[in-house]
């Protein structure tokens, strides 16, 4: 599994990278995709659409189940990643460059761990 550093990861499986402290992009992590299995659906927020901290944004749904994807940050949605309707699948493929969201104006985030921190935290998940 990898696990890059310049992220932050949530104990719900999501990650998210600031550009700033007030504009960052979230997705799923790589534990997250593998555990789904292959993920055929995703719903999507729309632009300009408010998410908060811990509250669910959006889902996936895999060939096992249906998950929630909760938010890390509360703020405003600037931008959506329209591929990953098209193509779920990328969420298999490359966790970390399939963001969902970019999200702007935030206002707060979840408690948020390091890579490090993250990686020992899944160990106990298992």
């Amino acid at each position: 599994m990898n696990f890059p550093k310049d992220l932050k990861y949530t104990g719900t499986h999501e990650w998210v990278k600031f550009e700033d402290e007030k504009t960052a992009y979230v997705g799923i992590t790589d534990y997250a995709q593998d555990a789904l299995g292959d993920l055929v659906f995703v719903n999507l927020p729309g632009e300009g659409d408010e998410v908060a901290s811990g509250e669910a944004f959006a889902d996936v749904e895999s060939v096992k189940a249906v998950s929630d994807v909760n938010s890390p940050v509360t703020g405003t949605v600037a931008e959506v990643n329209e591929e990953l309707a098209d193509e779920p699948q990328k969420m298999n493929e490359a966790p970390y460059e399939a963001w969902f969201v970019k999200v702007e104006n935030i206002s707060g985030c979840a408690d948020l761990m390091d890579a490090d921190a993250y990686e020992e935290y899944i160990k106990t998940c298992d």
